[in-house]
């Protein structure tokens, strides 16, 4: 049983744990962490370090798990190991003591929909044996982050039996679960179980040269709020045990067919080189509908959609857009390796169970309406492909979820857009009653990553761990302002470029966990340009920098005669005052008019081929142009184009750390307007109206404010029809 929590004493080994403000990592791996890279010669694709037997008992009207679990865990390092570290995720729910439930409450944070919890909503997941070798493992509730001591989400265990340098143990698990009403994850609703987050589960043990490691460290954080999750590769073999007439679905391989006996069915999964399990059971679920995608470098892979009745016409949908997702990510990044996915449509009222991943199993969303073009039927398409790439980002790559969440989150929601851009899709801001009445706009998915990133004064970096944070809004911009970043970063290397650096990160990094500084040192290696690479993860990842840059003034005057005293070119001198001014300058326009006589009709006949602006020829006085520029934020390269009446450009470039620059030009001609920017490579910059100057009066950034507002109104008005 477990001590109290102030009679906690230390552990047996003195193996530290990760610190509670653990975040970006700075130091790159060793080449050799985590086994080394995987050739794909190995026996299997990951250097498996655990192995799960478990054998659950679901009963559905209680919503309970009675199960058994045989552990197996290698140990890694050099030292012996007396004290291991397990997770306990499904004590987040059993109420307000909790770390998850302190931070909402507390902290005022949000998650999700906040979905009241009445009286039998709780759930949690109780110990009830374990042993090491037949000898009782005594157990202690551990606060590594130090959250309340009523937190019981991180349990240590003080082994009777020390385990060596590279040997291997094994712990006989009793436990028992009571699941909660869905509200985050996991959980029930009638008659569907999402069971997520369900067993006792081993922590990582890190070695030296791994993810900042200097010496072996336990990575053991309680469940957050906005945490996720971060463990080793293994192997996950599941008997799932419940009443006959419940359709389930799971991690995995089914072996043979299910078994029936005394009324329930028993089916059996396996899987390897995965790093959690999870499933789902109902007796509402429909048939599934099923497809096999075949893939150069892939199995067979075998795809279902799991659904309930009322939401049949949400599963072709995920169907589609789920082999769309496998063609996606296995051509850009690497083909899929296992054999089977698995999604599934939560049922009504269960919606807090959907947009959630496990390896090759994953929940999409469910809406009533699934009009082609509308922002329901692309919100369905979307939550599908992110829900799948997790399976990339966070299955095979698995970053640590707890202390860099944009290395999954923010680079799947990156990757997840260029797929939609790369299928020629915009998204769509219309509901099916707007649409059916004419009324509809789309944008690009890119620019509306950039409107929800947060990009004014952040006051996280997007590096920071998932609980420390100043806000839920700001975990919830990891997403958006990831993606953001990154597709900054392409504009400026190049597409090709960038692809290559991700296809070259995921065949280095996957089954090995790797930091955002291997994610740092890949992109700085294959692009070419580390100083462009360090400059943004220095101001976007490791720290909160926003991008304001904008043209702060723009003239360009006729350089007229000189007032003051001149010497001409014999050497006489002369002064010229205001009154001899003026009738030097009339004199002289005088003169140019009567040497130029058809000068107006050849301007008019001639106009910009990209602007469309009346072409002006020089006339007797050449222009200056000047061009202030103002920096309020991170330093960025930046381009400025100036256009000029003759239909002449000047480009110049601004990169230093200056927060200010300023450029002149003497011209034949008047210039007519001046941009910063103008290939779009800082989707970053907060506000990108005042970028551009224009002499005579232009009705683009009036019109693009118009459209934003109309954009944003019809987004709102769209959300209130899905609610």
């Amino acid at each position: 049983m477990a001590a109290a929590a102030s009679a906690v004493p230390p552990s047996l080994d003195g193996i530290a744990l990760a610190a509670p403000d653990a975040a970006a990592v700075r130091q790159p791996s060793s080449p050799q962490a985590w086994g080394g890279p995987r050739s794909g010669q190995e026996p299997t694709l990951s250097d498996r370090v655990v192995d799960y037997q478990i054998e659950a008992r679901l009963d559905p009207e209680a919503h309970t798990i009675e199960g058994k679990q045989r552990l197996s865990w290698r140990n890694r390092s050099a030292v012996p190991v007396r004290s291991v570290y397990l997770h306990l995720y499904l004590n987040a729910f059993e109420g307000e003591g909790s770390t998850f439930m302190s931070e909402q409450r507390r902290l005022g944070f949000a998650f999700r929909s906040d979905v009241p919890i009445k009286k039998g909503d709780w759930g949690y997941i109780e110990l009830k044996k374990v042993q090491q070798a037949g000898v009782a493992v005594p157990w202690y509730f551990v606060q590594p982050d130090g959250g309340p001591a009523t937190d019981r989400t991180v349990v240590r265990l003080d082994l009777p039996q020390a385990v060596a340098p590279g040997g291997s143990t094994t712990l006989d698990i009793d436990f028992f679960d009571q699941l909660p009403r869905v509200l985050a994850r996991t959980g029930y609703f009638g008659s569907f179980h999402l069971v997520g987050q369900w067993f006792p589960k081993m922590a990582v043990l890190e070695l030296p040269g791994e993810r900042g490691a200097t010496a072996p460290r336990w990575n053991a954080h309680e469940f957050h709020l906005h945490s996720e999750f971060y463990a080793d590769f293994g192997r996950y073999e599941v008997r799932i045990d419940v009443p006959e007439g419940y359709t389930v679905g799971a991690t995995g391989e089914l072996q043979g067919e299910p078994k029936k006996q005394g009324g329930r069915v028993i089916h059996h999964y396996v899987q390897g080189d995965v790093h959690d399990f999870a499933w789902t059971a109902d007796k509402r679920f429909a048939p599934p509908l099923k497809a096999v995608y075949e893939g150069e470098g892939s199995p067979k892979v075998q795809v279902q959609v799991l659904y309930p009745p009322e939401y049949a016409h949400n599963a072709p949908v995920v169907l589609k857009a789920t082999l769309d997702a496998l063609a996606w990510f296995s051509k850009t990044l690497g083909p899929y390796p296992y054999r089977t996915v698995t999604a599934v449509v939560p049922p009504f009222n269960a919606k807090e169970a959907g947009g959630m991943e496990y390896p090759t199993f994953f929940t999409a969303d469910s809406y009533a309406d699934q009009t082609p073009g509308t922002l329901a039927h692309f919100g369905q398409e979307f939550v599908t492909i992110h829900e799948f790439g997790h399976g990339y980002f966070y299955g095979i790559l698995a970053s640590n979820e707890f202390e860099e969440p944009f290395l999954d989150e923010g680079l799947n929601e990156f990757w997840d857009q260029r797929m939609i851009q790369a299928r020629g899709q915009r998204a769509p801001m219309t509901t099916a009653a707007l649409k059916r009445l004419g009324v509809g706009t789309t944008v690009d998915v890119f620019e509306g990553e950039r409107l929800g990133a947060g990009l004014k004064d952040p006051p996280d970096g997007l590096g920071q761990n998932s609980w420390h944070r100043h806000s839920s809004g700001s975990y919830g911009t990891v997403y958006s302002r990831t993606a953001t970043a990154m597709r900054d970063l392409e504009a400026q290397i190049g597409r090709e470029k960038l692809e290559l650096a991700f296809k070259t990160y995921y065949q280095r990094w996957k089954f090995r966990h790797p930091s955002t500084a291997d994610l740092r040192e890949v992109l700085a290696e294959v692009s070419g340009q580390p100083a462009l690479v360090q400059r943004l993860f220095e101001q976007h990842i490791y720290a909160s920098r926003s991008v304001d840059d904008r043209v702060e003034s723009f003239k360009s005057v006729e350089e007229l005669p000189l007032l003051g005293r001149h010497i001409s070119p014999d050497g006489r001198r002369s002064e010229l005052d205001k009154d001899a001014q003026e009738d030097l300058v009339e004199k002289l326009r005088k003169q140019w008019k009567k040497d130029h006589p058809a000068s107006s009709s050849k301007a008019e006949a001639k106009k910009d081929p990209q602007t469309g602006e009346v072409l002006a020829e020089p006339g007797p006085f050449p222009y200056r142009t000047t061009v202030v520029l103002r920096r309020r934020g991170a330093a960025v390269p930046q381009t400025l184009r100036v256009r000029f009446a003759d239909g002449s450009v000047e480009m110049v470039r601004w990169d230093d750390q200056q927060s200010w620059a300023r450029f002149s030009w003497v011209k034949p001609v008047k210039a007519v307007s001046a941009e910063l920017d103008p290939e779009r490579l800082h989707y970053l910059d907060q506000n990108q109206l005042d970028n551009s100057r224009a002499l005579k009066s232009d009705g683009r950034a009036a019109r693009r404010i118009a459209s934003d507002a109309g954009s944003l109104l019809q987004t709102l008005l769209a959300l209130v029809a899905t609610l």
